[in-house]
């Protein structure tokens, strides 16, 4: 499906992106992968300007054009309470400004066909208490999707998948963490990976500017105080 393409992935060295990078690969894509952890990839924090555009050049000098970008980088997660200015600026760098000058970097050398897909949150649409700069940058890239589908096409798709809770490790959840998903399950990162397979593909030609949340259902639940067992405590 994705045969000699050139596939960019951010964030791409573990979880749901190292997951995306392989099943790209399998697809036959030659995948670069930029990630602030050491290993076989790009090493390069993805909040400072000169490391993003030294990136591009690196990507376009080894293959001259790209395919396909996916945004996934994590922003850190802090409260309101004790998140500083500068971590609230640093989650912003790598989950909005970061994905935003890349796709600025990447435009003129995408190929006919091209495609963006961000990398989201259900937390866009609903939050914990304490969450402020995390939720701040997934309802950023939410937003930046549907401006970015506008002014790049029709060249380029954009489109952002909203992950609820994903198992990017090895722990087993049933009993309510389970139920609490109407599927019945917590998500793992196949789950979003194979939405990217399909979102940055031809199948999905005629869909851009897209969010598609893939949370189980979570997000549809409604909850009332004393409703089907659930009930509402504070400390």
């Amino acid at each position: 499906m994705f045969k000699e393409k050139v596939i960019v992935i951010t964030g791409g060295a573990h979880g749901i992106g190292r997951c995306m990078a392989e099943a790209f690969q399998r697809e036959g894509g030659r995948v670069e992968v930029i990630d602030i952890a050491q290993g076989g990839h790009y090493v390069g924090d993805l909040s400072k300007k000169e490391v993003l555009e030294d990136f591009c050049a690196y990507v376009i000098e080894k293959h001259g054009h790209i395919d396909v970008l996916v945004n996934n980088a994590l922003p850190i997660m802090r409260g309101i309470d004790d998140c500083t200015y500068e971590e609230f600026e640093y989650a912003l760098k790598v989950g909005v400004t970061a994905p935003f000058y890349l796709s600025k970097l990447f435009a003129p050398h995408f190929r006919e066909g091209g495609s963006i897909l961000n990398i989201s949150s259900s937390r866009d649409r609903q939050s914990q208490p304490q969450s402020e700069s995390y939720t701040a940058a997934k309802g950023g890239i939410h937003a930046l999707t549907h401006a970015l589908a506008v002014s790049l096409g029709p060249k380029v798709r954009v489109n952002s998948i909203s992950p609820g809770w994903i198992e990017t490790g090895d722990a087993m959840w049933d009993g309510p963490d389970a139920a609490q998903q109407p599927v019945g399950r917590v998500g793992c990162p196949m789950d979003i990976a194979e939405m990217a397979l399909f979102l940055c593909s031809e199948k999905a030609g005629f869909i851009t500017g897209e969010n598609i949340c893939i949370d189980g259902g979570q997000t549809r639940l409604m909850i009332y105080h004393g409703d089907h067992g659930w009930r509402l405590e504070r400390s």
